[in-house]
């Protein structure tokens, strides 16, 4: 017989004011959880959450608490991490602030879950990683594009050995982000400050590092060139300021498959780029039986018997339909949104006393090749990943 018990865990949200906090994670995540009557866990009961909104501005907090029937909210971050009600505390706030809120929280017996990078500086990310197993608390960091349809469905060719021996990825990420001078720039002014934790390496190579483990292997070296292609750009109130971050990140990176193979992954990032492609961020991995490309949500293949052989003639147009040439993955199964499906993982995980898969070591590994891609461009030179020991 199953329970229909319900436990209810008490969510502090720091960050919902912002873009991330709010959409993905408060949105679409936590109060769909909240209005289809919490997660159900294995043994027939359910767990709901009850959301605490924080942030500096006491405005906006209460607005968003009454437009989405939240009963409580605060600016008072020390005081609800410290809270004996509160049960995890969740960050989306500006990354250089990130270490004292989640360290705090862990000290006070908390669990967490996170928005990445953990931390500025590798160091910073390895000391969350060990106070984590300090304190034995539960802790989850945002990996969600693996939970999205399109990398779902790669991730399944790769499994069934769709690809044969995996060669190389290539992955092409970004759009063009508005300076902020005749039109308003998509994305807040500090990302483009390196003084407060912007850029496009510390934002994007985080995401890159799991997705690579993710899909492929290990990362073992790292070739990156990063770029400030808009030097000015203009403030929320419209002041023009120094873009003193890189805007845009070329990197090479060698992978090691669990088998022992080695793929080459190359990822463009830029916020100075127009898109043509099928959505803003796209991956093609292509092996000696097969390739694939995925998006966010579509994937498609093309396997070695299907394979066209294009004969280059630049005298001649192209009449291949390339595009045509190639078959739509089906999910074969109902993809919820990605971020509200890691979160569903990490409460049952919180509720079984387990740790999270995606944990604060994993999001180690991620600060550590964004600092080794800084440092690669700095140096002009291929850098190492060496393995991260706690």
């Amino acid at each position: 017989m199953t329970s229909t018990t319900t436990r209810t865990l008490r969510i502090a949200m720091n960050g919902v004011t912002g873009r991330m906090g709010y959409r993905q994670h408060l949105v679409r995540s936590i109060l769909p959880i909240r209005d289809a009557g919490g997660v159900e866990l294995p043994d027939g009961s359910r767990l709901q959450v009850e959301p605490v909104l924080v942030g500096r501005n006491e405005e906006k907090l209460r607005a968003l608490a009454k437009e989405h029937d939240v009963a409580e909210y605060t600016t008072d971050l020390d005081g609800i991490v410290t809270d004996p009600g509160t049960d995890v505390v969740f960050d989306a706030a500006m990354t250089n602030l990130r270490p004292a809120t989640l360290s705090k929280a862990m000290r006070a017996g908390k669990h967490v879950y996170t928005e990445k990078p953990t931390a500025e500086t590798l160091a910073e990310a390895v000391d969350l990683a060990r106070l984590r197993e300090e304190t034995g608390v539960t802790a989850g960091v945002v990996h969600d594009k693996l939970y999205l349809p399109g990398l779902v469905k790669l991730r399944r060719l790769v499994d069934e050995g769709f690809f044969g021996r995996i060669l190389s990825l290539r992955g092409e990420f970004g759009y063009w982000v508005f300076e902020g001078e005749h039109q308003a720039a998509q994305r807040p002014s500090w990302n483009y400050r390196s003084q407060d934790g912007g850029g496009m390496t510390t934002d994007m190579f985080c995401h890159w590092n799991y997705v690579l483990e993710g899909i492929l292997g290990s990362v073992r070296t790292v070739n990156a060139q990063t770029v400030t292609h808009i030097p000015t750009r203009w403030d929320e109130q419209g002041k023009p300021y120094d873009a003193t971050a890189d805007d845009a990140a070329y990197g090479i990176f060698e992978v090691e498959t669990p088998g022992g193979d080695p793929v080459v992954a190359q990822i463009n990032s830029s916020w100075a780029v127009r898109v043509y492609r099928d959505e803003l961020v796209e991956f093609q991995v292509d092996g000696t039986h097969g390739s694939a490309v995925a998006g966010l949500r579509k994937c498609v293949s093309q396997q070695r018997a299907n394979t066209p052989k294009p004969v280059w003639n630049p005298d001649l147009p192209v009449t291949e339909p390339f595009r045509d040439q190639w078959s739509e993955v089906p999910a074969n199964a109902d993809l919820d949104n990605g971020f509200k499906l890691q979160w569903e993982e990490f409460l049952r995980d919180v509720v079984a006393g387990r740790p999270h898969r995606y944990d604060l070591l994993s999001a180690a590994r991620g600060v550590q090749l964004a600092e080794l891609g800084l440092r690669s461009s700095a140096e002009g030179r291929r850098l190492d990943v060496p393995e991260i020991s706690l």
